[in-house]
């Protein structure tokens, strides 16, 4: 919101003062309209115009209106109601400066919050990334390699007596889609690591759901953790920020690999997409790892608490307060016989939670 001119705000405290004139004159009530033009002036010009519409109602009041009692001067009252009139504006302007002081510096602060919290964001994003470098090296190197791969079976193609232009097209054609993967899965990693302002959009989830699985997808089958995902199709569009969305999902699958990694048995990682109801989608991340500590459910989503010898402590916190700055909510369930799911809602009409 555009911050008034001084010549605004002080134009403010001159017309209240003057609205305030004629439609106290009709019904003698001075005090009323002129506190009334005093508080306006205070509470959206600040101290000066406040002051200016103080003076301005002090001359009008004594001016238009302690003429009217008959002989003021054998009057004291009328003086006394002057005198209390004024210290009341006066007092009136004082509280009202006081109160929008103290609403500037709590938008301050809440924007210092803010900015904290999405810096502190960007810090988990970074680290979580910066732990799946060897992940994701591999993940680029793939299609690269089958690219370098294609590339030199077209060459051969086009080396022969007889060139075979079919066959090296197909190979080219092949180059052109690994790289293109290579770059897809760079251009991801990109917009995880950058750092700026959240940006609304709208995004399917299942598609969301897609990207962070390429990114992970080696990360757990280095640890022979198959991933499967259940995801609803034709589901609606939501209105939300796709860098932090993908974040909320990196943290939920990272924490599940990381609670089978070292486990027995079936090691296996799902990830669901569904229509909760007629305003909210539900998503989850279940695993069959070794779940969530015994009668702490919820005390994972505190700030620094963490089972990782190495961890934060932040990254349910985070996705937590992500989720909920999207409308939704995120809470977790031990699993039978073992493991634990993750779920969150978002809303499918934004404009209604805005």
């Amino acid at each position: 919101m555009k911050t008034p001119s001084k010549l605004q705000r002080y134009g403010l405290a001159i017309i209240s003062c003057g609205i305030a004139l004629p439609v106290a004159w009709p019904i003698d009530a001075p005090a009323s309209c002129f506190l009334l033009a005093v508080m306006v002036s205070s509470l959206f010009g600040g101290l000066g115009p406040g002051v200016l519409s103080v003076a301005l109602s002090a001359i009008a009041y004594e001016h238009f209106f302690l003429w009217r009692i008959p002989h003021p001067a054998h009057e004291p009252a009328a003086f006394l109601r002057f005198t209390v009139f004024l210290v009341a504006t006066l007092l009136v302007t004082g509280l009202m400066e006081m109160k929008r002081r103290a609403e500037e510096g709590r938008s301050r602060a809440q924007e210092a919050l803010r900015l904290a919290q999405s810096d502190l964001a960007h810090v988990n994003r970074v680290t979580t990334m910066g732990e799946l470098t060897v992940s994701l090296a591999h993940e680029i190197n793939q299609p690269i390699a089958a690219a370098i791969t294609d590339a030199n079976t077209c060459l051969r193609w086009l080396k022969r007596d007889q060139p075979d232009l079919e066959e090296a097209r197909e190979a080219a054609s092949r180059v052109v889609k690994d790289a293109t993967r290579a770059a897809e899965i760079v251009g991801r990693v990109r917009l995880l690591f950058k750092k700026g302002a959240p940006q609304r959009e709208r995004v399917d989830v299942n598609h969301i759901i897609q990207e962070m699985i390429v990114l992970l997808r080696n990360e757990a089958s280095r640890y022979s953790i198959s991933v499967r995902m259940e995801l609803t199709t034709d589901l609606p569009q939501i209105m939300g920020d796709r860098v932090q969305l993908q974040q909320v999902l990196m943290n939920l699958m990272s924490n599940s690999v990381d609670a089978m990694k070292d486990g027995q048995g079936t090691r296996e990682l799902t990830v669901q997409s569904q229509r909760a109801d007629d305003d909210h989608l539900q998503m989850s991340v279940s695993d069959t790892g070794v779940g969530l500590p015994p009668q702490q459910a919820d005390q994972i989503f505190n700030a620094f608490y963490t089972t990782k010898p190495h961890g934060t402590g932040m990254g349910l916190r985070i996705s937590r307060s992500i989720v909920e700055s999207h409308g939704g909510r995120l809470w977790a369930s031990n699993n039978s016989p073992r493991g634990a799911t993750f779920y969150f809602t978002l809303p499918i009409n934004a404009d209604a939670h805005e």
